[in-house]
């Protein structure tokens, strides 16, 4: 088995820029916005940080699929053989798909919230009462949003914890073994 370094790192240091990434603007931007000193100024704080967050993600996201793509082809003939590799790869593949579809939702909402820079809120994603309908809807839905992205990029750190470790040879002998023996 060749190594696969280039690919390892841009998998594993983009997925931990996008989980890490989007878990700290929950846990910290988005409340940390409501301390502005008026509701359209926690819109502004809000605002200014996730569009400056954005093309790091966007960059993020781009590194973990290319390292994604890299380890596909450079464990081809692996996950033909392992018993149970395959059905992880294919794990991995539906978590990278739903956390990249809710990202892009949420980038799309996000815009909604930041067409108007300093639309008044009184958190990140907490409307105040003088917030338009549409964007008070849109911040509604991002309240959930921004706990999936870091819940489904978490969970693909699991799962590629659990590929890691298929790819030690003591379970490359016992996959394939098993695949073959019943």
């Amino acid at each position: 088995m060749a190594q696969d370094t280039l690919s390892r790192s841009l998998h594993d240091v983009g997925l931990a820029a996008w989980f890490g990434g989007t878990l700290a603007n929950a846990v910290a931007l988005n409340p940390a916005a409501a301390e502005a000193d008026t509701a359209n100024g926690t819109g502004r704080v809000a605002n200014t940080g996730w569009n400056k967050w954005t093309p790091i993600n966007a960059a993020a996201i781009g590194a973990h699929l290319a390292g994604s793509i890299g380890q596909l082809v450079g464990n081809r003939s692996r996950l033909a053989v392992q018993q149970g590799a395959g059905t992880t790869a294919l794990a991995k593949t539906g978590l990278t798909v739903a956390a990249l579809a809710v990202t892009g939702y949420s980038r799309v909402l996000g815009r909604k919230v930041a067409d108007d820079t300093s639309v008044p809120a009184l958190a990140g994603t907490e409307p105040a009462a003088s917030t338009p309908d549409d964007v008070a809807k849109a911040q509604k839905q991002l309240s959930a949003l921004q706990w999936t992205v870091p819940a489904l990029t978490g969970a693909l750190i699991v799962v590629s914890s659990l590929a890691g470790e298929q790819q030690r040879a003591s379970e490359v002998k016992k996959g394939i073994l098993t695949r073959f023996t019943g």
